[in-house]
């Protein structure tokens, strides 16, 4: 693989407190944040980042290591350094949608609509969750989301209709279900129980995402409660594993 022409290099401020190899560390951060340098581009090597900065070769290696601490890049044995992105922080302790949680983070959501059916709820473990009859009616909404293009998760929604009629002629490939859900239908959220686990993912899956075959991933199941203790959604969500992680707020009075 052939490195891209490298950028001008700023100059070190060799007389100042700043670190140099923390100051090669931002130059670099700075071209993989500005897009001159994108994900899977390879990085210059220890020799080369040396050479260019004219700083030894251990203060190209703590520049390097830096990056790879912060997510930034990732090393392969006998390939080389490449970019890589920062893992996105799943909050499991505070619910939202895929769409707001992508515009704060300033990444644009998209939708790949992959399935958009009304069924009935004749899945007994599904009719039970929903606590529906094996007749009512279900819209089951399953969506490949997407950050900037890049395929993130995949995410399957059931939604009982006998509490929102005429959801189903919404588009969901371009509109919020939650929106569509608090906008239209004046849905008031109490709280959701998730179960989260680390799976492997199947070969469907491991083509939409495109990550290898039997990667990890992230997969949360959620049931989504009204304040009037309504279930809502039954959905389950598989996450990137090598762009995701979970985590968590413990409150302190929780520890013992």
């Amino acid at each position: 693989m052939q490195l891209q022409p490298p950028a001008p290099k700023p100059l070190l401020d060799k007389n100042g407190f700043i670190p140099l190899y923390y100051q090669i560390e931002r130059a670099l951060m700075e071209q993989i944040q500005s897009g001159q340098l994108s994900e899977g581009d390879p990085l210059a090597s220890e020799e080369e980042l040396s050479r260019q900065y004219q700083v030894s070769r251990m203060t190209a290696r703590q520049a390097l290591h830096g990056l790879k601490t912060k997510g930034y890049a990732f090393s392969e044995k006998g390939r080389g350094t490449f970019v890589t992105r920062p893992k996105l922080d799943k909050n499991i302790m505070h619910l939202q949608g895929f769409t707001e949680d992508m515009r704060q983070r300033g990444l644009k959501a998209s939708s790949r609509l992959l399935e958009q059916a009304v069924v009935e709820a004749v899945d007994q473990e599904l009719a039970e969750k929903l606590k529906l009859k094996g007749t009512d009616r279900v819209l089951r909404l399953r969506r490949l989301r997407m950050a900037d293009g890049i395929p993130m998760a995949i995410e399957e929604s059931n939604i009982p209709l006998i509490h929102f009629p005429g959801l189903e002629r919404i588009d969901f490939s371009q509109n919020s279900l939650y929106q569509a859900l608090r906008d239209r239908y004046g849905v008031r959220v109490g709280y959701a129980d998730e179960t989260i686990e680390a799976l492997h993912a199947s070969a469907d899956e491991s083509e939409m995402l495109t990550i290898p075959r039997r990667a990890c991933v992230l997969s949360i199941t959620r049931i989504i409660m009204t304040t009037q203790e309504t279930p809502i959604e039954a959905a389950v969500s598989r996450y990137r594993g090598d762009r995701y992680r979970a985590s968590i707020r413990v409150p302190v009075t929780t520890i013992e």
